[in-house]
């Protein structure tokens, strides 16, 4: 967590450097000596959010129990490793699933009589990939 704090602080203080580079730019080279706000604002709420950031993660890293593995310098890459899950190979069902919620999107710009059967899909998907490992070949 701290590597990722440094990076935000670092971010934000680009960001507002950048912010006052372009602020004063777009006073130079305009013709009627104005600011730019749309890139000005925009620039300057990427630094606030990096400020966010950069806070978040440096109190995250404070409250917790101990050290993560990427900020070790004895670290292996085992040690960041974790159990992610089981998953069954050679299933079917995250496309089925992904089909699903494609015709529920589609129907939002084709036609909204669509998505009863997209809606239909997914249910259907949702419902065969949590009880894949009840039936079957990966029966437990």
């Amino acid at each position: 967590m701290r590597a990722q704090s440094n990076i935000f602080w670092v971010l934000a203080v680009f960001f507002f450097v950048a912010d006052a580079a372009y602020t004063v730019w777009s006073l130079l080279s305009s013709e009627f000596h104005a600011v730019e706000w749309t890139g000005t604002l925009g620039i300057g709420l990427a630094g606030i959010l990096a400020v966010f950031l950069g806070f978040y993660m440096n109190r995250s890293h404070y409250a917790q129990t101990g050290e993560l593995p990427e900020d070790r310098l004895d670290a292996e890459i085992d040690d960041g490793d974790p159990e992610v899950g089981f998953f069954n190979p050679y299933s079917w069902w995250p496309f089925v699933l992904a089909a699903g919620c494609t015709l529920c999107f589609l129907a939002l710009a084709v036609g909204i009589w669509m998505i009863f059967f997209g809606a239909a899909i997914t249910a259907v998907a949702l419902v065969g990939w949590v009880y894949e490992n009840y039936r079957g070949v990966y029966r437990h």
